[in-house]
């Protein structure tokens, strides 16, 4: 649309966290480190279950997938995020501010669907192990993580095109770290009811759906998990699961505070930190989790290592 009596936003403003110089160069140490980890933490998974045989199975698949997608979800607004806190100007381009949120949109969409389909997977093996390598085969495996990735395609190119096809006539900073939906939506110089609407629409069909279908697959596990008669079953069960448990509800947890209310009377400052939580936080933790908890993980971490610092001494 056009700008009527005033110039169209060319480029956005992108406030942060703080404008104080030391605490900036604080938070920039900070969260280099947490960056730091979190590729390293993640590439390490990737390398590991696509390099050791016995990892070779549907959840290491799709827990290789979702490595993947928490480096390239981190990659849209890290670095970016890392430049302004020791810049002097923290400008984004109205094309770039729209292509971080399309992406964005894409990974953390894709994101809801590979946790879904991860939730399916456990839902086969513990509920019904005799036909686990039947169902789960690795044609329908790949196909299961093909379409997660894909899923993020709908929902990001009609957010990212109708939110930025408004009209963007005054003011141009972003009380934000990066472009998200919410704080952008206040700058738009028209009635967003509409957007508002078809947002709140798309939040429930592109999360709650993916999570409604984790609901009912933990649903009917943990009832044929309370059924198994012994014990160290039961503990085996809960504990394949766990992993996994505790990463949808770090990543659910925090994003359905900021989505299921675009225009909530929540302070600035606290939708920084829960944005933060699921942006920065999360990525990183996820790696620790799953190698932490999961013996497998554990033993083909140490045997990777184990070869590969064989490897260096045969050189030598």
């Amino acid at each position: 649309m056009i700008c009527e009596n005033h110039t169209q936003v060319t480029e956005f403003i992108l406030l942060g966290f703080t404008n104080k110089s030391e605490m900036q160069v604080s938070l920039f140490v900070l969260f280099l480190a947490i960056y730091t980890v979190t590729l390293l933490g993640n590439f390490l998974i990737v390398t590991v279950t696509s390099v050791d045989p016995a990892l070779q199975t549907p959840m290491y698949l799709f827990l290789r997938n979702l490595s993947l997608l928490e480096v390239c979800f981190t990659l849209v607004m890290v670095p970016k995020m890392l430049v302004d806190l020791v810049s002097p100007r923290k400008i984004i381009s109205f094309v770039g501010c729209g292509a971080q949120m399309y992406f964005f949109f894409f990974f953390g969409s894709s994101e809801c669907f590979l946790l879904s389909m991860m939730a399916y997977d456990r839902f086969v093996a513990i509920c019904n192990p005799l036909r686990y390598s039947v169902v789960m085969n690795r044609s329908l495996c790949l196909w299961m993580a093909v379409g997660s990735w894909m899923s993020g395609v709908p929902v990001s190119m009609l957010q990212t095109a109708w939110l930025m096809a408004h009209p963007f006539c005054g003011p141009n900073t972003i009380d934000h770290f990066f472009c998200d939906g919410p704080p952008v939506l206040k700058l738009v110089t028209q009635d967003t009811t509409m957007y508002e609407m078809q947002a709140l629409g798309s939040t429930l069909l592109f999360i709650m759906f993916p999570f409604s279908l984790i609901l009912v697959s933990y649903t009917h596990i943990i009832k044929t998990i309370l059924m198994m008669p012994s014990a160290t079953g039961r503990q085996k069960a809960f504990s394949t699961c766990s992993s996994h448990l505790i990463v949808v509800s770090l990543f659910y947890g925090t994003a359905s505070l900021t989505y299921l209310r675009p225009k909530s009377n929540q302070s600035s400052e606290s939708k920084k930190i829960v944005s933060l939580s699921y942006t920065v936080i999360t990525p990183m933790l996820n790696p620790i989790i799953y190698s932490l908890r999961n013996n497998e993980m554990k033993g083909a971490v140490k045997r990777t290592i184990t070869r590969k610092v064989l490897q260096k001494l045969d050189v030598f």
